[in-house]
């Protein structure tokens, strides 16, 4: 048998964390392996932000993300921050541009960002492998990494290999396992950021601009219908905090008082349809399918008071999500108790680091989770 291959890092998996991480410790002089099981890194770079990658937000704080520990993120997130990322896109002559919400995006393609990172990691001697499957990760006085390809040692590994959404892109549960094969706990998992599976109206492709909430927490997007259930950024931010059979609320008509509008519209055609009127509000579809039948002029002022009230608070309880297939990240993860803030090496496993989605932290859909990623990624370089 050939000798196992000496680095001083060896880094599971190449999308944006490990990239990040692997590009941060050889810049401090570390002899750094990357290892992917897939053909290329980055595929899930690739694939966000409609292919030009949500990568950052500029409004990046930690209220922005969820944990059992939610003071977590704050040490990696403040040591990295989304103006450190910007710089560097910057320095590569990336052009980008800010949508709603503080998001940036590639003005071309998200090829640009993948690119950016393997210039990186070139320029420090990273060696990048693809295509090589990862068996096990065992540990004596250095890790050994066995793959397909021949095994590999090193003083630290770096868990980078994501979580379980998006498994067609090729997730796996790998770092959970190998985290539990080093006894490091694991939080309950689920899919996030996930279309709801619901009985609705049958009205897909309809969309508005709603504010929809799951028990305190609330946000202001938009919602769509689909031949499933709901989803739509209103609804993909607030399923990450849903759990199974809690109902969810949802103010259709944010900016109006509706109950006042339709007593208006009461007095000044007595004649519509109560529909139509509606429909002046919402899109006409939705409008059809959530107010009664009958012209307006026969409605008590009460009765057009309740209808606003259900518009403005309209119930629904999913009856689950689209899953992991669908779920843009995973929430929960490898325990935030079982590593440093400061570097994310696991407290009883020296020379193990856990970073990106792999960990319980999530953050919120808009390019919180790349920032995650970044950051996450770049403290763990500067420790290994």
């Amino acid at each position: 048998m050939s000798q196992p291959q000496v680095f001083d890092v060896v880094v599971l998996g190449g999308g944006a964390a490990g990239l990040m991480c692997a590009m941060r410790a050889g810049q401090r002089g570390r002899k750094v392996l990357l290892l992917d099981h897939a053909e290329k890194v980055g595929k899930k770079i690739l694939i966000s932000g409609g292919g030009r990658c949500n990568f950052t937000n500029r409004d990046a704080r930690p209220e922005a993300f969820l944990s059992a520990n939610p003071h977590f993120c704050k040490s990696a997130l403040a040591r990295y921050t989304q103006h450190d990322f910007i710089d560097l896109v910057n320095k590569h002559r990336i052009a980008w541009h800010e949508k709603t919400l503080g998001q940036l995006f590639c003005d071309g393609s998200a090829r640009q960002i993948v690119a950016m990172l393997l210039d990186e990691c070139a320029a420090v001697g990273v060696d990048v492998r693809v295509a090589h499957k990862i068996t096990r990760v065992e540990r004596s006085d250095r890790f050994t990494v066995m793959t397909d390809h021949g095994d590999f040692t090193a003083a630290s590994v770096v868990l980078a290999t994501g979580g379980l959404s998006i498994p067609k892109m090729g997730a796996t549960g790998f770092a959970h396992e190998v985290a539990r094969h080093f006894k490091l706990r694991i939080t309950d998992t689920r899919p996030g950021l996930v279309p709801f599976t619901a009985r609705v109206p049958d009205i897909a492709g309809v969309a508005l601009d709603v504010v929809a909430s799951v028990g305190r927490t609330r946000f202001r997007e938009a919602m769509l219908f689909t031949h499933r259930g709901l989803s739509g950024p209103a609804i993909l931010q607030i399923s990450s905090y849903w759990q199974p059979r809690q109902e969810i609320t949802v103010d259709l008509l944010p900016d109006s008082d509706a109950a006042t509008f339709l007593k208006g519209r009461k007095r000044l055609r007595p004649k519509a349809e109560l529909r139509n009127i509606v429909g002046d509000l919402m899109p006409d579809r939705l409008a059809q399918a959530l107010a009664p039948e009958g012209v307006i002029g026969e409605r008590r002022d009460k009765d057009l008071e309740t209808l606003a009230a259900e518009l403005k608070a309209w119930h629904v309880t999913p009856t689950g999500t689209e899953g992991y297939a669908k779920a843009e990240v995973t929430v929960g993860g490898i325990d935030t108790d079982e590593l440093s803030s400061r570097t994310m090496e696991a407290k009883k496993v020296p020379g193990l680091f856990a970073i990106g989605e792999a960990v319980d932290v999530t953050g919120w859909l808009g390019g919180y989770n790349f920032q995650w990623a970044w950051s996450s990624g770049w403290v763990a370089g500067e420790a290994v």
